[in-house]
């Protein structure tokens, strides 16, 4: 007994709570505040244009043509459309836009043989610019060569709606409406359906010898040019707005002034169509995007609230039980 007559207190039963409970509840605290971040924060900006393109697109098909050398049509001939988009990366950080760079070659045998631009059957240039966020088009950065149009080019927005979009067409000049038409497979992925037409439409016109539009007895005219497409069909992944298959049809004609009848054919493509290749570039590309926006936007957020929700009482429990065990409020 000690010399003032009290019994001595008995030792505790344990030590101090378990540091591992604050660790845990705070780990806890962390994924529960941020799975809502990464769903409503880093999200939406995850879902942004990228800048750093670098992608060649080919269509082919059946179609028909005039052979300017030999002055006549040749008919049932492979026609390929190719597509080449580069990004300046440069422009693109120094705007905060996606700045395109685009050249599109249209070419017959002949000329694809030659794998030269220059020299193809018609070549074209652009420079797109758009906002990287919402995809609409963006009037600065040395746009050319005329004011860009619509939400649908390359690409459409991000969380594609089953409503009518805008696509871009670069020969006439214009942005063509396009309405849902159901879903399509291409190479097993999943995507919605858009279809549009282009009906004849003025778009310029080009100096030729009069006997070529029925002009015998004028020995040069300014013969007008006209550009329809019978079907344009576009299939892209909802999420990420890729195109992954594509499919037109374009006619550009000839027609003396005033005239209601096309006096010359200058290209016929019949259902031009995104090459097996192409397509599965495209698909690999949208299944990517789309992969890394559902694991930034689904996957972590469900996964971190969920781990969340179990360790926060876990820590609690652990932490309370350390408490009493040594005896402390």
């Amino acid at each position: 007994m000690p010399e003032s007559g009290k019994p001595a207190a008995s030792p505790t039963t344990a030590t101090t709570a378990p540091p591992l409970s604050l660790a845990v509840l705070g780990l806890g605290v962390f994924l529960l505040v941020l799975a809502p971040l990464l769903a409503w924060y880093v999200t939406p900006r995850a879902k942004v244009t990228p800048i750093d393109v670098d992608v060649t697109t080919v269509f082919t098909g059946d179609g028909s043509y005039f052979d300017t050398a030999a002055l006549k049509t040749r008919d049932r001939r492979r026609i390929t459309l190719t597509r080449h988009v580069l990004g300046d990366v440069a422009a693109s950080e120094k705007s905060g836009r996606a700045v395109w760079d685009v050249s599109t070659t249209v070419d017959t045998p002949q000329t694809l043989a030659l794998k030269d631009p220059r020299r193809a059957f018609q070549w074209t240039t652009e420079r797109w610019v758009t906002d990287r966020r919402s995809n609409a088009p963006v009037h600065c950065c040395g746009e050319a060569p005329t004011r860009f149009d619509g939400d649908a080019y390359l690409k459409f927005p991000f969380d594609v709606r089953k409503t009518e979009h805008r696509w871009w067409d670069n020969t006439l000049g214009a942005a063509v409406p396009l309405r849902f038409a159901g879903t399509r497979a291409v190479q097993g992925f999943q995507g919605y359906r858009f279809t549009g037409t282009v009906p004849p439409t003025r778009t310029g016109s080009r100096q030729v010898p009069g006997r070529l539009v029925g002009r015998p007895e004028q020995g040069q005219i300014q013969a007008e040019e006209w550009y329809a497409n019978s079907g344009v069909e576009l299939v892209v992944e909802p999420r990420t707005g890729r195109i992954m298959d594509a499919v037109i049809s374009p006619v550009k004609t000839l027609r003396a002034p005033g005239a209601r009848r096309t006096a010359v054919t200058l290209l016929r493509g019949e259902r031009l169509r995104f090459t097996p290749a192409t397509q599965r570039a495209q698909v690999r590309l949208a299944r990517a995007d789309r992969d890394k926006l559902v694991l930034v936007g689904r996957t972590l957020p469900v996964t971190a609230a969920a781990a969340g929700a179990v360790l926060v009482p876990a820590g609690v429990v652990w932490m309370v039980r350390g408490r009493r065990a040594t005896g402390r409020p």
